[in-house]
């Protein structure tokens, strides 16, 4: 069953950046798309490089490491060297808080 986990206040993200948290045991990557929040596992498939670390654009976040890009709203691999893509969490602001859901 899915655990719904708080991970951070709204105002710690601002609009087209991301964040390094960890939520039920999972280090993920969560990012701020326009006031849109989407969490993402933060290790890239293809060298294990931290995506909550790398360069958002839209979104599209691209490895810091190897350049591979992933959309953030659904886990996707939208460029080499991505050999597959990432998992995606459903995230939920409520009272400030970004919430996550893990399990």
């Amino acid at each position: 069953m899915p655990e719904r986990v708080r991970i951070a206040l709204r105002s710690e993200i601002p609009p087209g950046t991301g964040k390094v948290v960890v939520a039920g045991g999972r280090t993920l990557a969560l990012f701020n798309v326009e006031g849109s929040f989407h969490a993402v596992d933060n290790k890239c498939p293809h060298r294990g490089g931290p995506l909550g670390e790398g360069t958002l654009r839209g979104t599209t976040i691209t490895c810091p490491w190897h350049g591979a890009q992933y959309d953030v709203t659904n886990g996707q691999a939208l460029s080499p060297p991505a050999p597959a893509g990432v998992r995606a969490y459903p995230t939920r602001v409520e009272d400030g808080g970004v919430w996550v859901e893990v399990g």
